[in-house]
């Protein structure tokens, strides 16, 4: 259960690893709001669809079982976009379009079939915190890489008030060195290569050691 957890921070990290929830990955992460907001969210979903996966599975005709896997994720994610439309609006604002899209993010529904379908209830539990808090470091890294180099610091707002800071410090003398390259499309796909090309070294450095 364990290296069901840990496996999703490297060796099975949804995006650096499996490349899974790519879209969203690359189109939100222009700050730590988007990344932590989206994370969390994705988080949520999956565990809460892994176990209803996981408890429905013996009950749940194979015939019918993705579809059925899609209600449920759906459902979730229609129950968190409102609580996010309601409680957190500028987080809903900032993540648009994305945020109704996790229904559709091949992380969750992977986890469903692959995983929740066939174990049970707490090690899904285990295996979506896992996987959504893999989700939730690959954000990170990619927001803080990008935020930090196009405006020379890091911000992050209380996302029930986003006009309260919650921290946030800016490096005067790094102002005239930014790139705002970072701050468009291409600087994701960048930010993301020099990630996934480290995590692949990270990989094969660990299936060496196991070899031996």
């Amino acid at each position: 259960m364990w290296n069901n957890f840990k496996n999703g921070f490297i060796k099975e990290n949804p995006v650096f690893g499996l490349y899974l929830g790519m879209c969203s990955s690359l189109a939100i992460s222009t700050s730590l709001n988007n990344a932590i907001g989206m994370g969390a969210c994705v988080t949520l979903v999956l565990i809460a669809s892994n176990v209803i996966v996981s408890a429905i599975r013996k009950i749940t005709p194979d015939e019918i079982r993705i579809p059925v896997y899609i209600v449920v994720i759906a459902s979730l994610v229609t129950v968190v976009e409102m609580v996010v439309h309601a409680f957190m609006p500028e987080l809903y604002t900032s993540l648009g379009v994305f945020l109704g899209l996790i229904v559709v993010n091949c992380i969750i529904l992977g986890r469903a079939e692959a995983f929740a379908s066939k174990n049970g209830i707490v090690a899904s539990a285990v295996d979506g915190l896992g996987m959504g808090l893999g989700y939730t470091f690959a954000l990170l890294l990619i927001s803080i890489t990008r935020e930090f180099l196009s405006t020379a610091g890091l911000h992050f707002y209380n996302p029930f008030n986003s006009e309260q800071l919650l921290f946030g410090f800016t490096i005067e003398a790094l102002e005239p060195y930014t790139i705002s390259l970072f701050s468009a499309s291409v600087g994701a796909f960048l930010t993301f290569a020099c990630f996934a090309a480290i995590f692949a070294i990270l990989r094969n450095r660990s299936s060496k050691k196991e070899a031996k």
